[in-house]
């Protein structure tokens, strides 16, 4: 072993610097502390939520009336709901008494919600033979949306028999004119 002998020593430290540096390193601590950014904790783990569209409310164009309909039954509905559809293809009904021969007959039942949108279509006889029909019909019920509001029953399904000539145009069963 080796012995350090007394000049090479480290100088004593006196009790009361002792205790000066002790407090000034503490204090240095303490304060260092204080000036380091604190992280927030991690947040806590959720279900994740789909994310959503953005909500665009669009008001009803000022030309189109709210319409409403005081039917109080389905086959009252159904003159009404006709009506609508006539007045929003002007251009592609038939005038007068349809000829003896179609190119096709549907009947179609479709739902209407409290405030007249189409919430279900469904073909009770479908004229399966012209797909482009069946597209057609469906498309206009649904572009004629919102139909007369049916107020007194809350929501209605009603029933409807589409009478197509070949030109494109067509008669409803409720408003018809006729066959020749």
């Amino acid at each position: 072993m080796m012995e350090l002998n007394n000049t090479a020593r480290a100088p004593r430290w006196k009790r009361g610097t002792w205790l000066a540096w002790s407090a000034g390193i503490a204090l240095a601590s303490i304060l260092a502390g204080c000036a380091t950014k604190r992280e927030a904790p991690p947040p806590v783990a959720t279900a994740p939520t789909p994310p959503s569209a953005p909500v665009v409310m669009v008001p009803p164009p000022q030309d189109i009336p709210l319409l409403v309909s005081q039917a109080l039954s389905p086959r009252d509905y159904r003159r009404d709901a006709a009506t609508h559809l006539y007045a929003r293809n002007t251009d592609r009904i038939w005038s007068g008494k349809l000829p003896p021969l179609l190119y096709a007959v549907g009947v179609l039942q479709v739902d209407i919600d409290r405030q007249g949108y189409v919430t279900d279509i469904r073909w009770m006889r479908a004229p399966s033979h012209v797909p482009e029909v069946m597209a057609e019909i469906e498309r206009s019920v649904r572009m004629a949306a919102p139909f007369p509001a049916p107020v007194r029953m809350g929501k209605v399904t009603y029933t409807d028999t589409w009478l197509w000539h070949k030109s494109g145009r067509f008669q409803l069963d409720t408003l018809t004119e006729g066959q020749l």
